[in-house]
């Protein structure tokens, strides 16, 4: 309670949604699954880590953390990916180390092992700590938009909505497609809004298009 009211009062938020077609991931998602076999059964975050994690190099300062006090801003070429999680304790973020090292496979077992320790309080302190950026998702109940708080010291925090079916015009043709939004909240300190609004647009052909992403 502290962290997020200190959060809302300290850091100058702003937030910024993009709209993605994940028609093809979610095809490519289903037959990974299908023939999968010993593997976890794969939901979106692998793969939305796997994209976040591929455009993050080229706009470091949303991997970032800043200092306020001091007035530092630390760049970090490693990602630690945060994950927001709903437990019996409440909000808790474990945390995927190296994040950039581990294949969809790799990371979808990341997911479910740490998603598991925190919801049992075996989380070890490590698990639980220095994130360079967080990914919120509620799955199904992510609704249509979101504005998602920033945990300081990080400066950047993308929230997953759900997945919708829609009519989308395609080539000047009708077509029904899954789409989804995801919502970036940045702090402006550190960020500026062209920063937030390019990497969202370089996410755009890594989770269109999962054969680029899976490459």
């Amino acid at each position: 309670a502290e962290n997020m009211q200190a959060a809302k009062r300290r850091v100058p938020h702003f937030t910024i949604v993009e709209e993605f077609d994940v028609t093809a991931l979610e095809d490519a998602r289903a037959m990974m699954n299908a023939d999968r076999g010993d593997n976890p059964k794969l939901t979106l975050l692998p793969f939305l880590i796997t994209a976040i994690v591929r455009a993050l190099p080229d706009w470091p300062m949303l991997n970032a953390t800043f200092d306020d006090e001091a007035n530092v801003i630390t760049r970090h070429g490693a990602v630690h990916m945060g994950m927001a999680a709903q437990t019996p304790q409440g909000l808790m973020v474990p945390v995927i180390r190296d994040a950039q090292n581990h294949d969809v496979w790799g990371l979808a077992r990341e997911v479910i092992r740490l998603s598991d320790a925190a919801k049992t309080g075996k989380a070890t302190r490590e698990e639980l700590s220095n994130p360079t950026f967080t990914l919120s998702s509620l799955g199904p109940m992510g609704g249509i938009t979101s504005t998602p708080v920033i945990s300081p010291p990080q400066v950047a925090i993308i929230a997953v909505n759900k997945v919708e079916e829609k009519v989308v015009v395609i080539d000047g043709d009708l077509e029904i497609r899954k789409r989804m939004n995801l919502s970036l909240s940045c702090d402006h300190r550190v960020v500026d809004g062209w920063d937030a609004a390019s990497f969202l647009q370089a996410l755009k052909p890594l989770i269109e298009n999962p054969l680029r992403l899976l490459a």
